[in-house]
């Protein structure tokens, strides 16, 4: 499966009463929530001994892709694109791959 096939696939299941504005909205609360929710997990194994529960973790990323690809329907873009982009500005900062001196002197 591409990503954009995910995202199609993924966007049959957004509710057809959102409003585009809504979409949006949801979709960047939605990031905003799975991300804790994957960051719990690791909080947990990290700070109070849990075991990693590495499948928890596998599915809260499922949740936050879900909730990408509202936020990229909502605006407009494929995921393709949008994952593009993101490879380009990072050949664009680093080149031969991450430094520690590209990192802190950064050139926008």
């Amino acid at each position: 499966m591409t990503i954009n096939e995910y995202q199609k696939l993924a966007m049959v299941t957004l509710n057809p009463e959102l409003d585009k504005k809504d979409v949006l909205i949801n979709g960047v609360m939605g990031l905003c929530g799975e991300s804790g929710e994957a960051i719990d997990i690791v909080k947990k194994h990290l700070a109070q001994g849990h075991e990693l529960d590495k499948e928890k973790l596998a599915k809260e990323l499922g949740d936050v892709a879900w909730y990408l690809a509202e936020t990229a329907t909502a605006i407009g873009y494929d995921l393709d694109d949008i994952f593009q982009m993101n490879i380009d500005k990072l050949k664009k900062r680093y080149p031969e791959g991450f430094s520690v001196e590209k990192s802190v002197n950064r050139n926008e």
